[in-house]
């Protein structure tokens, strides 16, 4: 392995870099015991800062630490094995691989890895990745755990220097009141809310609030044209079709999404659509809300919403609000629960509480009285009864 003196020197420059001090919750949840471990996430939500982060502070010596980055120009053609074959033979304790999904067959590579050597492995990828159905099934060995985009408490805790509780949804719907009144006592809850939906999405916003937008862009397309791409094997002439659906959920409310108009203006069959619609769901550019059980027909299309605020900002001219407020709603929910749409309310939790999301002004009469019927409101610092601030849902991780 001729390549691994240059390797070992790239990874050194990479790892003396300073690392950001703010760690994502996550990382407190993973357990570094375990032999192999994935993260896997939408690009710029700080995977590779968590690997960093990790190699900085697991008192490994650094020359018994390799990270390698799959897109390196100096990865290409060079199998993930014979690397860690050669770095083991040397003393290797650490293995960190980022970018895995660039890599070939990384499942084999993986699963061989773990069977032969006794190295610790931490690997990172799109959000994509899909280790189910390789061979030799890896979803055995490795422990893997989702980065998501910045919850509303994260990019508070980064805005202020304090630190916030999570806080169990249940425990949320019970004490919201009390909860409310407890953070205002450190912040003005409505004014970090309306930076977070503008530009809180994502820890690379602190770089440079201007470039911010271009940033997202960017991220955007590569994750079209360069992950779901290479994973999915998609035709690179379909790609603008991806990126056209990104626009088209900009000037549609979620619920005016028809299926006809949408495949007509891609210009794709429904069935290569809904396939195109799997694959951005799981690259992270959309969240796909079905129906709630009872509810699956064929009249009923599933719901689309950008991933994220953020990209409601940069993709669209005039984003309407309504749409926004209900994709801060879903993104910091489908982290732990599942969220579905419902036809007595906007969407429905875990199959059990309804929620209408809206403005100060929304009332519950959608709800019929349901004793598990929830408003989330805009634009108030705090609740009363059954309405409940929408920025509070930003505190669940």
């Amino acid at each position: 392995m001729h390549h691994l003196p240059t390797l070992q020197k790239i990874s050194a420059q990479l790892l003396s870099n300073p690392v950001p001090a703010y760690r994502r919750s996550l990382y407190a949840t993973i357990d570094f015991n375990s032999k192999m471990i994935g993260i896997k996430g939408p690009r710029g939500a700080g995977k590779s800062t968590l690997l960093r982060q990790y190699a900085k502070s697991c008192g490994i010596e650094p020359s018994k630490i390799l990270y390698i980055s799959c897109d390196h120009p100096m990865m290409a053609g060079v199998g993930l094995y014979d690397v860690a074959e050669a770095f083991y033979a040397r003393g290797g304790a650490l293995l960190i691989i980022d970018e895995i999904h660039k890599s070939n067959n990384f499942s084999q590579q993986l699963k061989a890895i773990y069977d032969v050597f006794n190295l610790q492995v931490l690997f990172s990828g799109s959000s994509a990745l899909r280790l189910e159905h390789a061979q030799g099934d890896l979803s055995r060995r490795a422990v893997v755990h989702y980065l998501g985009v910045l919850s509303l408490r994260e990019f508070i805790e980064i805005e202020t220097g304090e630190s916030f509780s999570r806080f169990d949804f249940s425990y949320i719907l019970e004490h919201h009141y009390d909860l409310a009144a407890l953070i205002m006592n450190k912040i003005r809850p409505l004014e970090q809310f309306g930076n977070y939906l503008d530009h809180g999405c994502y820890p690379f916003y602190r770089e440079s609030l201007s470039d911010y937008p271009q940033k997202l862009l960017e991220i955007i397309s590569l994750t079209i044209d360069v992950d779901l791409c290479g994973i999915f094997n998609i035709d690179p002439s379909k790609l603008d079709k991806l990126k056209k659906v990104m626009y088209m959920l900009c000037c549609t409310a979620p619920y005016e999404l028809n299926i006809s108009k949408l495949s007509a203006a891609v210009g794709s069959s429904w069935p290569t659509l809904s396939k195109y619609l799997e694959r951005m769901d799981a690259g992270s550019l959309i969240h796909i809300v079905r129906g709630g059980s009872g509810m699956r027909s064929v009249n009923k299309p599933d719901k689309l919403l950008l991933d994220n605020p953020n990209m409601f900002h940069v993709l669209c001219a005039q984003s309407d609000i309504g749409t926004v407020r209900k994709s801060f709603f879903v993104s910091q929910l489908s982290n732990q629960h599942q969220v579905h749409y419902h036809d007595k309310g906007d969407f429905i939790i875990d199959d059990a509480w309804v929620f209408e999301i809206g403005g100060r002004a929304k009332t519950a009469s959608q709800l019929e009285g349901n004793p598990k019927g929830f408003v989330a409101a805009d634009d108030i610092e705090i609740g009363d009864g059954k309405k409940i601030p929408l920025w509070l849902f930003g505190f669940l991780y």
